[in-house]
């Protein structure tokens, strides 16, 4: 029988050291709305409920592809992608039914963004010392399992930087409490014509 068809791609993106198997940035997803009933097997469904699990599932994962020549594999009834960086590996984590081309899809994603923002140097160090940017890398690319964006210049320009567009009409905000009254004055003011017009 085939499993109804869902958004949630992606059960984890892990970020592990090559050389002591330590964990750099570990994502665990989970369908934030599980159907009702008791029903046990549903996209979405995080597999690896406790850190001694994903530890375990982690350490076993990093000795299967240490000297795998290619980028996929099926393990532990999970479809793996991955990318080896340096001293790091880039693991994208799917259901066993999973599309392998769109999980590819996703860790050259990763890769890639991490590649623009951290400048070429995706090494165990430089992704410790700029941890904030890759856990923002990685969600621009994944939330809750959803895949939002492959495309990884995008990614790395929602990282890097806010839109110009916004920040310039940042700098004018009056935040104190006679600006936040005029605003809030301002904002009923038009409410009213709005509610005006409409009736």
């Amino acid at each position: 029988m085939s499993r109804p068809l869902s958004l949630f791609s992606v059960s984890a993106i892990l970020i592990l050291a090559i050389d002591d198997g330590s964990r750099i940035l570990t994502k665990y997803y989970s369908n934030p709305h599980p159907p009702s009933g008791n029903q046990t097997d549903y996209p979405g469904q995080i597999a690896y409920k406790t850190v001694k699990d994903q530890k375990a599932f982690e350490k076993g994962l990093l000795e299967k592809t240490a000297k795998q020549t290619t980028d996929i594999i099926l393990y532990d009834q999970k479809v793996i992608v991955f990318k080896m960086e340096s001293d790091v590996m880039l693991y994208v984590v799917g259901g066993p039914e999973e599309n392998e081309v769109l999980l590819y899809s996703v860790v050259l994603a990763l890769r890639d963004s991490l590649n623009i923002l951290l400048k070429n140097s995706v090494d165990k160090r430089t992704v410790i010392e700029n941890y904030d940017l890759v856990a923002l890398a990685v969600d621009e690319l994944v939330d809750d399992g959803i895949i939002l964006e492959t495309d990884p210049v995008v990614v790395a320009s929602r990282v890097s930087r806010p839109p110009a567009q916004d920040m310039t009409s940042m700098k004018n905000i009056d935040l104190s409490e006679e600006g936040l009254l005029n605003a809030w004055n301002f904002g009923k003011k038009k409410l009213a014509e709005k509610l005006r017009e409409n009736l």
